[in-house]
């Protein structure tokens, strides 16, 4: 097995300094100019609708989803794609595909594990599960998501001829950078929390326990907003907490966590040779696995096979799967090309390295304009 170089060590270094920097700055920034609470004022509720009328309604949840897709393609494309004879043209088609796909397999994966309360007739159980019953898409697993993504990554390449490996390089963490902006979603929605804050079991809680709650979370670098909205009451939220009070916002420490790992990896991965095509996956399974293994153990709302968690096992498989990933490609020496020998110098991610749609489109536009 390889080892790391110096150079990717001391990257490395740098990353993880500058981010413990930064989050110290937060922290001294955001005590300087905080005023503790004196008195608990009830935060008004958030309004999960964009618009919603008798006959049509968009949440809020369905446009962070979509932003998070559509922004993370265009940074991908003007970043990476474009450099490697990717055209927009099947990047669009890819999107649209894959966005269909990584919300059909989130949706099959979440009903496969909670399909109690379909619906007796076969027909409304069906509309129930597309998302067009009375409950819309309210129930997605993003675990399903991924398999379905990577599903449809292996055949796109195969109809296209791509580079597996070089797509799977991109797309993985693209896919965390747009998880990053559909959580919010998740915050719109008020659901995808963990427990009460502080650890209260009995209620009413007090004022004085409800804003040793708001220190506790400011404490956590959460943002006054997020705070605010926190603050979930019986029949309110979606997942009912039991108690009125503070509850953990696992939705945001998901989003800053994945945030964290999809720009550090984006990072070493243009500075050292040592980061090959397909790497993302191992890195993906190792930090997701983190990351979810720690928000899992905090959610109210899992779902369950029998008493265990299915996140939280599943978080454990890819940690696993990660590691081992990482370590046996590098002991057999599988296909070790460097993604920055790809993305950053000219390289190509078709299999035949000849095509180029951007020539191909040029050469049409110039036959056309000839027959006229």
């Amino acid at each position: 097995m390889k080892k790391i170089d110096d150079k990717t060590k001391k990257l490395i270094k740098i990353s993880v300094l500058a981010l413990a920097v930064g989050l110290l700055l937060v922290y001294i920034i955001t005590s300087l100019f905080y005023k503790a609470d004196s008195t608990h004022i009830v935060p008004t509720p958030l309004d999960p609708y964009l618009i919603k009328t008798d006959a049509f309604e968009i949440r809020w949840y369905a446009v962070f989803i979509l932003t998070g897709a559509l922004s993370v393609a265009v940074w991908a494309y003007y970043t990476i794609f474009r450099h490697i004879r990717f055209d927009s043209d099947n990047l669009i088609t890819g999107l649209v595909i894959g966005l269909f796909s990584g919300i059909a397999g989130a949706r099959i994966y979440y009903i496969i594990f909670d399909h109690e309360g379909l619906p007796s007739n076969a027909w409304d159980a069906f509309l129930e599960i597309i998302g067009l019953g009375g409950n819309g898409l309210s129930g997605l697993a993003i675990h399903g998501g991924i398999y379905a993504t990577i599903i449809f990554l292996i055949i796109f390449c195969r109809v296209k001829k791509i580079k597996l490996l070089a797509l799977i390089e991109i797309v993985l963490p693209c896919f965390m950078l747009a998880q990053v902006v559909g959580r919010w979603g998740n915050f719109m929605n008020q659901e995808a929390f963990g427990p009460l804050v502080n650890g209260y079991t009995s209620g009413p809680l007090t004022d004085a326990e409800l804003l040793a709650q708001r220190e506790t979370l400011r404490h956590l670098l959460v943002p006054s907003f997020v705070i605010d909205n926190m603050y979930l009451t019986p029949n309110y939220s979606l997942d009912i907490p039991k108690i009125t009070g503070y509850y953990y916002p696992t939705f945001f420490f998901e989003s800053v966590l994945n945030l964290i790992g999809a720009v550090s990896y984006i990072i070493i991965r243009k500075k050292s040779k040592k980061i090959y095509l397909g790497d993302a996956v191992a890195f993906y399974l190792t930090w997701y696995g983190i990351v979810r293994f720690i928000i899992e153990s905090m959610r109210t709302d899992p779902l369950m096979i029998g008493n265990i968690k299915v996140a939280l096992l599943t978080s454990v498989i890819f940690f696993v799967l990660g590691v081992l990933l990482f370590i046996l490609r590098r002991v057999f020496k599988y296909r070790l090309e460097s993604a920055k020998e790809l993305f950053y110098n000219g390289g190509t991610i078709w299999l035949d390295p000849d095509k180029d749609p951007f020539k191909e489109k040029q050469l049409e536009k110039e036959r056309k304009q000839n027959k006229e």
